[in-house]
C-alpha cells in the first residue's frame, strides 16, 4: 500500500494489520524530508505497534529533500504550486510537479525494486502488483487508475463505503486519535487552520516555513541563477502576502460553523430523549411539551 501516514492511510494499514482486510506484502512511505515532526513520530509508532507485529514491512523511500532542492541553485527542482502575484497585480499559480517527483516516482521505483525489475529493466508483461491507496468515498474523485501496467490501483476504503469521518472514528477506537495530517510543512495547499496549527504548536517549524516563504519570493533558486527570475512574486499563502503577515487567523465558513453552539432541541427530540434529571421547572414533561417559537419555525 501507499502509506502517507495520514488519517485514511493509517486506517487502511490498521484494517489490514487487524485482519479486516487482506494481508499486505508491504507499505511504502515516500519521504520528502519536509514532513512535520508529528508525522515522523506517528510513522515510527505505526511501524512499531502496527506493521511489525503484523509482519508488514514499511519501506521508506525518498527522491531528496524538497525544501533544500528548491533553494539549491545547482539542483533541478520540480515546482511547487506556489501562489503567484503577477506584475499587473493579477493572481496566478505555478504548476504542481512536486507530488509526481517526490511522492509518485519514488513509490514506483520501489515497486519495481520489490518486483525485481529496477529501472531501466523492463517489467515483463503479465507481472503486476495491486497497490492500495487510502482514498475514502468523500473524495472518490481522486481515485484513478494506474498509469503503468505493472501496478493496479485499488481503493479499499471506497469498497467499504467509508468516509474520512468513519476513518477518524476507527482511529479513535484504537487509540490513534492523534493521527496528524500528512503534508509537507510548506505546502501551498494548506488552509488557515493548518498554518495556525504549525504556528501555535510548533514554533521552530513555523520559523522554518516563514523563512522558506521569504526565500522563494522570486521563484526557485536554479531559475534565478540561470538568469530567469520569476516575473512576479511567489508566496506560500493564498492571500499572496508574506506568511508572517498573512491572515491565517481568519476562519473559514466551515470552521466558523463548527465553533457555534448546538441548536436547541426540537419538541420531538426532547420527548424522545426522556427526562434525565426529573421534571423541568419550566414545563411539565409528563405530556407533550408546548412548542417554542423556535420549534414552530423549525
Amino acid at each position: 500500500m501507499s502509506l502517507g501516514a495520514g488519517v485514511q492511510s493509517t486506517a487502511l494499514l490498521l484494517l489490514a494489520a487487524r485482519g479486516r482486510l487482506d494481508s499486505l506484502d508491504g507499505a511504502i512511505f515516500a519521504d520528502t524530508k519536509w514532513e512535520p515532526e508529528t508525522v515522523y513520530r506517528h510513522l515510527d509508532r505505526l511501524e512499531r505497534e502496527v506493521a511489525q507485529p503484523a509482519g508488514i514491512p514499511i519501506h521508506r523511500v525518498s527522491a531528496g529533500d524538497i525544501r533544500a532542492d528548491a533553494l539549491n541553485p545547482k539542483k533541478r527542482f520540480a515546482s511547487m504550486p506556489l501562489h503567484i502575484l503577477n506584475p499587473d497585480g493579477k493572481p496566478g499559480m505555478m504548476r504542481r510537479q512536486c507530488t509526481s517527483e517526490y511522492k509518485i516516482k519514488p513509490i514506483k521505483r520501489q515497486v519495481r525494486h520489490l518486483l525485481g525489475f529496477p529501472h531501466p529493466t523492463r517489467v515483463p508483461k503479465g507481472i503486476c502488483v495491486e497497490q492500495w491507496i487510502g482514498i475514502s468515498i468523500d473524495e472518490f474523485h481522486r481515485a484513478k487508475d494506474s498509469d503503468v501496467r505493472y501496478i493496479t490501483n485499488r481503493h479499499p476504503l471506497i469498497d467499504l463505503g467509508w468516509t474520512r469521518d468513519d476513518c477518524l472514528t476507527y482511529l479513535r477506537e484504537l487509540g490513534f486519535e492523534s493521527t496528524p495530517k500528512s503534508a509537507c510543512l510548506g505546502c501551498p495547499y494548506h488552509g488557515n487552520a493548518q498554518w495556525r496549527k504549525i504556528r501555535d504548536e510548533s514554533p521552530q517549524e513555523w520559523e522554518d516555513v516563514v523563512a522558506f516563504d521569504t526565500a522563494i519570493r522570486s521563484g526557485n533558486a536554479r531559475a534565478n541563477a540561470a538568469g530567469n527570475p520569476l516575473l512576479g512574486q511567489a508566496f506560500l499563502h493564498r492571500s499572496r502576502l508574506p506568511l508572517s503577515e498573512a491572515p491565517i487567523d481568519r476562519l473559514s465558513a466551515r470552521e466558523w460553523a463548527e465553533r457555534q453552539p448546538p441548536l436547541p432541541e426540537t419538541a420531538e427530540e426532547v420527548l424522545e430523549a426522556g427526562v434525565e434529571d426529573g421534571c423541568s421547572p419550566w414545563s411539565c414533561r409528563s405530556d407533550a411539551p408546548v412548542p417554542s417559537d423556535y420549534d414552530q419555525a423549525a
